[in-house]
């Protein structure tokens, strides 16, 4: 992360002082123990109202009492018969001791009153005031029980839906500068992007800059790109550059399962950021909320419509000057409506492109710069291989190395980690409880070895990194190549060397076995797929000549079922026969330079039964033994006089195989 400065101090009260104090119409929280102490004390206070630090006594004991003289006076409740009195104490202080209480009859007989006055007991009576506070707790308590009752219901509602009456209310998540912000220096890479989306900061900074030549800033900045690419950071970056509150919310917060409610929550937003000046709205996944109105199949939802409708109202109902900037993020730019794609609502799309070489450098650098990496650890090569990861893949590909380096009990992440955490995260765990059959294995072997050797003879094919038959994800066996460079376009000799690589696999078991399996399905659907993009899409076939046969733009639900054939069944035909005569001719050149190099099959495949694993140098020594004999210099794999083994000699570069560029 990079150096964010000195950020200045909160506030007392812990809120931004630029946003004003919001009155939700909620009770504190300290109002609910307040209301349980009172009670408390009412209860307890009424406890110890009744009652008294004395002796009790019954009746009976009262009358033996009094007739010995040793009662001097008592007081009789006419309410309950409760009688309160002291003892005789000789002239000393009455103390607890000399206390009584009792309870006698109601009323209390003549007969008794006049035996307690010839024993000489001074006898009052009184009818005591019922205390007024006292006697409201009996009838108000069950009310208080109640009423807090709903009122914690009510609490519960409001902390999950946001409150009946709140519902309405925006519930986008506002971070203003006094949290650390994020900058454009923690966004690895990307130069390109920061420099376009640079004018918004610029605006929000010095707005005076554009005022004075009468040029006004977009509305929207709409950031496209795949999952994962880091476009909420590039969004948050910008509002921590340019210091202005960020609101950030995303497109599935403002539908409810109410009518309406989408619309109240943005107007609310929208209200919100005018009350601040200078603003960023941002909107994650747009696309949720801003699909094509009347799509058919991806439309009709009355609600998803409203909302939009009032987006669309409010982004015409604020000025460029007023500083407040709408980012909004997709993946999905095709099914978005046109009206938000227009001048004046979101008129700039910024691409945010999977990363390049030197951008995958730079994100590896920063996610492995808290980490501790062996010396045989090499930024630059691990980039090279993983063409078309995101940031959040690199990211996923550095934790998972670190984790088989904990697994492992080492203490730094080695070469070898980057290499495991491939294979995990591209094909996925190691089967190592998979047991195959002697006669299976061979097949799987001679399969990945046919691979390896057409990588290794194809002129100008990706260098061949390693190959495997230690089962791994849903495959037997796999072979991987190591791209030199990113590859944004593909040459006519490049897509044939692809199909030829892809059919080496069931050429070596044609061959060597005189039989065909089933483990080239995945290989033969690779082929074909190629092979009819170079007739479909590419314009590499002459028969077909220069013209493009596939979608004008990416599937959305029902669009494909709904859509037509835009040539003839006759053209139909014509693309069979060269998808065809492509794959014939592509086999017909693997067979070939399969039966020219079968010493060197023999030997990758002896390699591969007794390693189970051989490294891009391992195999293009053993196919340099085929070509030009022992003496050349090449040394089997496991040779003691290499040294190594063959898990030792493996690069520690994360690699993926090469894919065909989308159209």
């Amino acid at each position: 992360m990079a150096d964010q400065g000195s950020t200045p101090p909160p506030p007392p009260n812990g809120r931004n002082p630029r946003l004003p104090a919001k009155n939700d119409g909620s009770w504190p929280r300290w109002t609910a123990w307040v209301v349980v102490a009172i009670v408390a004390v009412l209860i307890i206070a009424a406890q110890v109202a009744g009652s008294s630090p004395t002796n009790e006594i019954d009746y009976a004991e009262l009358r033996e009492l009094a007739a010995q003289g040793e009662i001097e006076s008592f007081t009789y409740d006419n309410t309950n018969a409760r009688i309160e009195g002291t003892k005789v104490t000789d002239g000393e202080p009455a103390g607890a001791e000399d206390t009584f209480i009792s309870t006698g009859p109601s009323p209390l007989p003549e007969d008794d009153q006049a035996f307690f006055r010839d024993a000489g007991v001074k006898v009052e009576f009184e009818t005591p005031q019922t205390n007024f506070f006292l006697g409201l707790i009996p009838l108000f308590l069950p009310f208080m029980i109640v009423i807090g009752f709903f009122w914690w219901i009510a609490r519960r509602q409001q902390s999950q839906m946001g409150g009946i009456m709140s519902i309405g209310r925006s519930k986008a998540k506002t971070y203003s500068t006094e949290r650390p912000g994020t900058t454009f220096n923690d966004v690895a890479g990307y130069g390109a992007v920061k420099q376009e989306i640079t004018e918004v900061v610029d605006f929000l900074k010095h707005p005076q800059k554009f005022a004075e030549v009468g040029a006004r800033i977009p509305k929207g900045v709409l950031l496209v790109g795949p999952p994962g690419t880091g476009k909420t950071l590039i969004a948050r970056a910008v509002a921590g550059e340019a210091g202005v509150p960020f609101l950030s919310v995303t497109g599935s917060d403002f539908m409810e399962m109410f009518v309406g409610v989408g619309a109240s929550r943005v107007r609310d937003l929208f209200q919100e950021a005018r009350k601040m000046g200078k603003a960023i709205i941002f909107i994650d996944e747009i696309d949720s909320i801003g699909r094509k109105r009347g799509a058919g199949l991806g439309g009709g939802h009355d609600e998803r419509e409203q909302t939009l409708n009032q987006m669309l109202a409010e982004m015409d109902g604020f000025e460029a000057t007023e500083g407040i900037v709408m980012m909004a993020a997709t993946n999905r730019p095709d099914i978005l409506d046109p009206a938000l794609l227009r001048p004046g609502r979101f008129d700039r799309q910024v691409v945010v492109p999977l990363p390049e070489l030197e951008d995958r450098k730079e994100i590896l650098g920063v996610h492995t710069k808290h980490k501790k990496m062996a010396s045989d650890v090499d930024i630059h090569v691990i980039a090279r291989g993983t063409p078309g990861m995101s940031g959040a893949d690199l990211a996923n590909l550095v934790n998972e190395a670190a984790l088989y380096a904990v697994r492992e009990g080492e203490k730094v992440v080695a070469a070898r980690h980057f290499d495991q955490a491939r294979d995990r995260v591209i094909m996925g765990v190691k089967r190592d409880s998979l047991v195959m059959n002697e006669a299976e294995r061979e097949m799987t072997a001679y399969h990945e070895a046919g691979h390896a050797l057409m990588a290794a003879v194809l002129p100008g094919y990706d260098p061949l990194h390693k190959v495997t038959i230690i089962p791994t994800g849903m495959a037997l066996g796999v072979t991987m190549t190591l791209p030199e460079e990113d590859r944004h376009s593909m040459r006519k000799t490049q897509a044939e060397n692809m199909i030829v690589m892809a059919l080496g696999g069931r050429n070596a078991e044609d061959l060597v076995f005189d039989v065909v399996s089933s483990g080239a399905a995945n290989d033969l659907q690779q082929a074909t797929n190629i092979a009819r993009r170079m007739v479909t899409e590419w314009g590499m076939s002459e028969k077909v000549g220069p013209m493009s046969f596939s979608s004008s733009g990416p599937v959305f639900l029902g669009d494909d079922m709904m859509g037509q054939k835009d040539f003839s069944d006759e053209t139909g035909r014509v693309i069979d026969e060269e998808t065809q005569r492509i794959l014939l001719d592509m086999e017909d050149r693997c067979q070939r330079l399969m039966t020219e190099h079968r010493g060197a099959l023999d030997l990758i495949a002896r390699g591969l039964l007794e390693h189970e694993t051989l490294s891009g140098d391992e195999v293009m020594r053993l196919v340099d033994i085929s070509v030009n004999g022992p003496g050349s210099g090449g040394e089997m794999p496991g040779d003691s006089s290499n040294g190594s083994s063959p898990e030792a000699d493996t690069p520690g570069a994360v690699l993926a195989p090469p894919q065909p560029p989308e159209a």
